[in-house]
């Protein structure tokens, strides 16, 4: 009887771990055997700043999270010591996150594989998606490339207005 209630609440555990998942538009597994408690508590700290949500969970129960989602390409990653960390508005804000934090502690924290909105990637892609800069930062690098060229535009214009403001005065 105790087995059938403790399998009972490792089914709802994994039925919590999909839905948490699949509601996801991004998430990073990573590997953190090693990592010091002071560590971990800024890579916590940071990650609930940026709105991620970060837990250590067992592989078996990941494995059937993934299995029920229809995603078998982290098979092979699941072994060791294995963290997820999953973003529900910011596709790139796990991997950004982790990516510096794993340049930082290559001894001991590695990047494992990802997932963003419905595409799966390896450690490379991940590395590579961690360093793409955050929707604010590339709103404001837009804003600057358009600054200039906006701001020569109205000086033209001026110039025109003035122009003709002369001929017509004279």
């Amino acid at each position: 009887m105790a087995s059938e209630k403790i399998l009972e609440g490792k089914k709802a555990k994994v039925a919590a771990l999909t839905e948490q998942l699949q509601s996801s538009v991004s998430f990073v597994l990573v590997d953190y055997k090693g990592i010091s408690v002071e560590d971990d508590t800024k890579l916590r700290k940071e990650m609930r700043e940026a709105d991620v949500h970060y837990i250590v969970e067992k592989n078996s129960m990941l494995h059937f999270a993934f299995k029920n989602m229809g995603l078998d390409a982290f098979d092979e990653v699941l072994h060791g010591t294995t963290a997820v960390a999953m973003s529900n508005d910011d596709p790139t804000a796990p991997a950004r996150i982790l990516g510096k934090f794993a340049e930082d502690h290559e001894d001991f924290f590695n990047l494992k594989a990802g997932y963003v909105e419905g595409v799966t990637y390896d450690t490379a892609g991940v590395t590579k998606l961690s360093k793409i800069p955050s929707k604010e930062v590339l709103l404001a690098q837009l804003v600057g490339s358009l600054h200039g060229p906006i701001q020569k535009l109205a000086a033209t214009l001026q110039a025109v207005v003035d122009s003709k403001s002369e001929e017509t005065a004279a």
